[in-house]
């Protein structure tokens, strides 16, 4: 390796590991930025429309911000009420229980000596008042999220006419298509994702109301919240309402049964089948990217990272198969599919 490009190869990891330490330290700033970049390539398409309908765009705004600022309150109060309502049960919960271990353990013989050093409940405990905590720091991080997304929409009617004065005519053009490109993937991405996350959220609530589990609605949020998040997001959905359907059924084991076939139907039906139809290649990204992408900006940003892994990994994809110094990182991250397809039509 030449030493200049020893240096730039070095070079480039000392500043990803930075922007790593940056993005980590400032999330507070960095991810209600984010995330209106994100909401601004839905919104802004609605906004460009009714403007080049004579609507005001200041009108446009506030209405899009006032829909969207409505559905996220009534869901935060929603949510957080549901949390108090277990929090309430919860100790009735924990005696059950820890008779149903009592049991297990007495019937396998096994000494209960390790479990006297286990403390669960106050550790369930403290994560149900800390999720209660964190959707109080969601409504405090959409202040901003607002904040952002009322100056960049505001932008929205004016920004191709800025890239215009900006560019030459040939960079002009290049830069509106592939902000065409990033609008309209995270656009159709977020929508079909939001239909799936539903249509597996009410199935699993249907699943649950039909055996009679207690929180049945509140586990179907859960499942549609979580199944935003790529791959993991399904499996963790399941754990808490197969785990009360244990306690709360005890000494029937039937019912956590039902829930865990049904779960698994649902999870490799709507994974495995009917998500790639409906998605196809649109995001043609590959599941090994998915995956580091979900890790990375799982640590960086917790849960909300996870989410926004994959749109942000998309817009990284479309942004350097658009700049010809970055197109082989583009070709990297692809699923090859495309590749693969276009090679056997040659060949045929």
């Amino acid at each position: 390796m030449k030493p200049e490009s020893a240096i730039l190869f070095f070079t480039g990891i000392i500043a990803i590991i930075l922007t790593g330490a940056v993005l980590k330290t400032a999330s507070g700033v960095f991810l209600p930025l984010v995330v209106a970049a994100l909401l601004y390539f839905l919104f802004a398409p609605i906004v460009k429309y009714m403007s080049s309908r004579k609507v005001p765009t200041p009108v446009t705004t506030t209405a899009v911000l006032a829909i969207f600022i409505g559905v996220c309150a009534a869901g935060g109060l929603f949510i957080n009420t549901r949390i108090m309502a277990m929090i309430s049960a919860y100790p009735r919960y924990h005696a059950r229980f820890e008779t149903l271990i009592g049991t297990i353990m007495e019937q396998f013989e096994i000494s209960p000596i390790w479990w006297e050093n286990v403390h669960l409940a106050p550790v369930i405990g403290e994560q149900l008042l800390a999720l209660s905590g964190f959707l109080v720091g969601f409504m405090t991080n959409l202040i901003l999220v607002v904040f952002f997304l009322v100056f960049l929409l505001l932008g929205a009617p004016y920004f191709d006419i800025k890239i215009d004065k900006a560019l030459s005519s040939r960079n002009a053009t290049r830069a509106r298509e592939v902000t065409k490109k990033i609008s309209g993937q995270i656009s159709s991405y977020l929508f079909l994702q939001f239909v799936i996350s539903a249509a597996t959220g009410f199935i699993a609530w249907a699943l649950f109301a039909s055996v009679g589990l207690d929180f049945a609605v509140t586990w179907g949020v859960l499942t549609f919240l979580l199944n935003f998040i790529p791959n993991l997001g399904s499996f963790i959905a399941a754990f808490p309402p197969i785990l009360l359907a244990l306690v709360q059924f005890y000494p029937s084991f039937g019912p956590a049964i039902i829930i865990s076939t049904g779960l698994l139907i649902i999870q490799q039906g709507l994974g495995n089948f009917i998500t790639p139809k409906i998605m196809g290649d649109r995001l043609n990204l590959s599941p090994v990217i998915i995956l580091v992408s979900l890790l990375m900006w799982g640590w960086l940003w917790g849960i909300a990272g996870a989410i926004l892994s994959v749109p942000i990994a998309s817009t990284i994809k479309i942004v350097c198969d658009n700049l010809s110094p970055l197109k082989p990182i583009g070709v990297l991250m692809s699923s090859g599919k495309t590749f693969s397809r276009s090679q056997e039509s040659r060949e045929n």
